[in-house]
């Protein structure tokens, strides 16, 4: 039985050709992504801002009444609050910002802003299908450490490639990961989806796999380094890349497959987890290419850079070889 391969062991596709073309890309989609942050900001859940969200499903309309909802819980004069689509057109997602900790207080608002929506749209079916409460403390604690953790997951990850590799490898991860986290960022800035602590799981697993895959390539760049000293280290990246583009379209392609699954058919609740993996999906495998590899370029890593150095012994022995073939009979 003959083997499917997705990409011929001929393939050689040069790459790098269009470095300068990606990395300009690259650098205003960063500079647009952390535009539209400081701009438009992120949609922060609950985890983030505190309070509560309410998340509701009208089972017998097409889609929800969002300007009635809104209107009936502002005539409640319970705070600021944000009504909006979550999922399917009929569910929406209710939050809340509450002032002060204290739990009876907040149950006391949940339970009147469930009944009245019971109530008043019981013609159209609405079912309360989960209710999330945060006190602002703890919410803060959750922004503070979501951030620490992807700062840290970043630093650690350039270390630990600096000692395998060298520090022009380790340099060139970072910024790929950099610029994977802050697209992500621009997106949901761009489209406005909840930013919860969900999505910060999608970007430690965004982080995961972009280096991963920028790891294969290194390791296959080291090798050819030391098998093909004299060759440019443009081609020797090109080369690089395409002995380990069947393994990264594979692994991209099932993961591909199981997340437009979710995407069409899988719950709400995980909606966002899911479109950010997607998008890293893609701008992992692209970062690996066509960020990491022009940085080793300009940085100047070649052949030398991986040439064992000679120990005493070694010289040594050398020196002695050369005496020997040196002596006159």
């Amino acid at each position: 039985m003959k083997l499917l391969k997705l990409v011929p062991d001929d393939t050689n596709i040069r790459f790098l050709r269009w470095r300068k073309l990606a990395m300009t890309i690259s650098l205003l989609s960063i500079i647009a992504s952390l535009g539209l942050v400081g701009v438009r900001g992120l949609n922060l859940g609950v985890d983030f801002v505190g309070g509560q969200m309410i998340q509701v499903t009208f089972d017998k309309v097409a889609e929800a009444p969002v300007s009635d909802l809104r209107d009936d819980i502002e005539a409640l004069n319970l705070g600021e609050s944000t009504i909006q689509r979550f999922g399917q057109p009929n569910q929406v997602s209710v939050r809340m910002r509450l002032a002060g900790d204290n739990v009876d207080e907040v149950n006391a608002v949940t339970s009147r802003v469930t009944q009245m929506i019971t109530k008043e749209y019981a013609a159209q079916g609405a079912r309360i299908d989960g209710v999330d409460s945060v006190s602002g403390k703890v919410s803060e604690e959750l922004l503070t450490t979501g951030v620490y953790s992807l700062v840290f997951a970043m630093l650690a990850i350039a270390v630990y490639i600096w000692f395998r590799f060298e520090w022009q490898f380790g340099l060139a991860a970072l910024f790929a990961l950099f610029h994977d986290v802050v697209l992500t960022f621009g997106f949901f800035a761009l489209t406005q989806l909840e930013f919860n602590l969900n999505i910060v799981a999608a970007l430690l697993t965004i982080i995961g796999y972009s280096l991963n895959d920028t790891i294969v390539v290194f390791d296959r760049v080291r090798e050819n380094l030391r098998k093909y000293r004299k060759m440019d280290m443009i081609a020797l990246l090109d080369l690089s890349t395409n002995e380990t583009l069947a393994r990264t379209v594979m692994t991209s392609l099932t993961m591909l497959i199981a997340l437009l699954v979710l995407l069409l058919i899988g719950p709400g609740v995980i909606f966002g987890f899911t479109a950010a993996m997607t998008l890293g999906l893609f701008v992992g495998a692209y970062s690996s290419v066509y960020m990491a590899n022009p940085i080793l370029v300009w940085l100047g890593v070649g052949a030398h850079s991986f040439i064992p150095q000679m120990t005493d012994a070694d010289k040594a022995a050398a020196k002695l070889k050369e005496g020997v073939g040196g002596a006159q009979p």
